[in-house]
């Protein structure tokens, strides 16, 4: 395993709200620039089985990845697992939400990383772009979240 990156972020806005934002896979390319689209795959609100297919941009390389939610407890908690097998993926992702006492939402967003064949050679540079844009990553939600 190449390893986790994560981040924190105080977002004004209710846990509820940021929940509900966060919860639509297809809000990913308001805040992440590396989504081409995301597209939900499988009927119904988001919930544990939910699956979303996306096209992502890294390194000048375009591939299709595939994400199914793995844990869904509202408003604390989003888990996924990246379905594809591409050269580096997210064996497990999530986000971890929090009321303050002010009524705003901490955030806590972190992916592991996994490389496959070729790819256990990239994924520690890869880890090392995600660990580096990881507080920018956190901000970009905060804004999107705090713009819609």
């Amino acid at each position: 395993m190449a390893g986790k990156f994560e981040a924190t972020v105080e977002i004004g806005r209710p846990v509820e709200e940021v929940f509900a934002f966060l919860a639509n896979g297809e809000n990913d390319p308001k805040f992440s620039p590396r989504v081409l689209e995301m597209k939900q795959t499988t009927d119904g609100p988001a919930a544990v089985g939910t699956v979303y297919r996306s096209r992502v941009k890294d390194a000048g390389m375009t591939t299709s990845r595939e994400f199914r939610i793995s844990e869904f407890s509202q408003p604390s908690t989003i888990r996924w697992t990246e379905l594809s097998k591409n050269l580096v993926t997210a064996t497990e992702g999530g986000y971890d939400l929090e009321s303050t006492p002010e009524g705003n939402t901490r955030l806590h967003v972190f992916n592991n990383l996994e490389g496959h064949g070729v790819g256990k050679v990239l994924a520690p540079l890869a880890l090392s772009a995600a660990r580096k844009d990881a507080d920018a990553f956190a901000q970009r939600i905060k804004a999107a979240v705090e713009a819609s």
